[in-house]
């Protein structure tokens, strides 16, 4: 679904640009994607609109195929934001341990008692801390929206994957720019 409206209480999720993650081989530069996330943080902030902070500090109890990708301990500032996100007090600051924000956290309560009934979800990965993140969102009543100019992922078959195949039935994609005109339309 193309990009029509935004609601009046809509919140951005910014989901997992953190300086343990930032340094991974990604399908874009994860230049492009701060700057376009900083841009959309930017007009949020401006209009008052909540601004949601997540990072992951470990992955979800059970065994997988795959051994998990960070076993041990998290190394010295994984979990930290890159400071290009210049994380305000009025941020909301959600830390997961699983691949979405509202698994295992107060998130939904946060949001429910801030009024948002709108997400617009950015960040990494695309295939699984965005789209999960995205997925639940969804399925807790929230309308989602997805910059997908500002996410990327280190799998390209899993970002394209997401934007052509699953992101269009979670609800409405834009780039960060039609995100940021429609904010700007809808507070003239």
């Amino acid at each position: 679904m193309a990009l029509t409206t935004l609601d009046p209480n809509t919140a951005l999720l910014v989901v997992d640009l953190q300086k343990g993650i930032a340094g991974s081989p990604l399908v874009h530069p994860i230049g492009e994607v701060v700057n376009r996330a900083r841009a959309l943080i930017g007009a949020f902030r401006e209009l008052g609109l909540p601004v949601v902070l997540i990072n992951v500090a470990g992955g979800a109890p059970g065994r997988t195929e795959q051994p998990p990708r960070h076993s041990g301990a998290l190394t010295e500032g994984f979990t930290d934001f890159i400071p290009e996100l210049d994380q305000q007090p009025d941020d909301i600051v959600v830390t997961k341990r699983s691949w979405g924000a509202f698994a295992s956290t107060d998130l939904e309560k946060r949001l429910g008692a801030a009024g948002v009934t709108q997400v617009v979800v950015l960040g990494v990965a695309t295939g699984t801390g965005v789209e999960a993140t995205a997925r639940q969102a969804y399925e807790k009543g929230f309308n989602v929206t997805l910059a997908i100019d500002a996410m990327t992922d280190t799998r390209p078959e899993a970002h394209d994957y997401s934007i052509k195949n699953v992101f269009p039935r979670l609800g409405e994609t834009g780039t960060s720019q039609e995100i940021i005109d429609l904010l700007q339309t809808r507070s003239a």
